[in-house]
């Protein structure tokens, strides 16, 4: 890798983790007068938790920027990557339009504005999974809502998705597809299952809270 890639490597991973930290729960759930959102339910910054505070357009509006900041994340890092013009689609994904996908989804995950402690990540990797192969992220949001319908369980819902959601880039053709974006959907979805430890635990126990229920 020449010094070219490596700096194309760092401003994307730079650009995406950036946009990956923006705090919407946070800083929608302060605006509207009520607090810190880590103050209730499960100290999450996610929209499950903003849920609980009753305020469902809130919820709904956290939901839309953390997806939206997972796909702005990689199509802003590899466009200032050099790797994507004005309007045009990520093609050949590189390495660093991986990079810049991964980072976003730990921006989310460990923002350095509130001490690396942060979401849990569902949205964002929707969000991240719609830049990189638009399938995928349909995948998840299916399986998600079928689980969600079903058992009510938000957590069990979102790694139901994540199990799922890399097989598609192996059995759907398109832009995007193949192994190498299996490959980083895959372990993004291991991060995201053990940032759900205590939510499986919970589960287990039958002590896991469901979608909607007010802190």
């Amino acid at each position: 890798m020449d010094l070219s890639s490596i700096s194309a490597f760092l401003v994307a991973a730079g650009i995406g983790y950036l946009f990956g930290s923006i705090p919407f729960g946070l800083l929608l759930t302060r605006s509207a007068g009520l607090g810190d959102i880590r103050a209730i339910g499960s100290g999450n910054i996610g929209a499950t938790n903003v849920l609980r505070t009753g305020n469902k357009a809130l919820a709904a509006a956290t939901l839309a920027g953390d997806l939206l900041k997972g796909t702005a994340g990689v199509i802003a890092g590899a466009y200032l990557a050099g790797f994507i013009g004005t309007g045009a689609a990520l093609t050949g994904f590189p390495l660093p339009v991986h990079a810049a996908a991964i980072s976003a989804f730990l921006g989310h995950l460990f923002p350095v504005w509130l001490g690396f402690r942060g979401g849990k990540g569902v949205a964002t990797y929707i969000g991240v999974a719609l830049a990189l192969f638009w399938p995928a992220a349909l995948v998840f949001m299916a399986i998600w809502l079928a689980s969600a319908l079903l058992s009510r369980y938000s957590s069990f819902s979102a790694l139901s998705g994540a199990a799922v959601a890399p097989i598609a880039p192996l059995l759907i053709g398109g832009t995007g597809s193949g192994p190498s974006t299996a490959f980083v959907l895959a372990a993004l979805s291991v991060v995201l299952a053990l940032k759900h430890k205590a939510n499986i635990d919970r589960l287990l126990s039958g002590a896991e809270p469901k979608i909607g229920r007010k802190a």
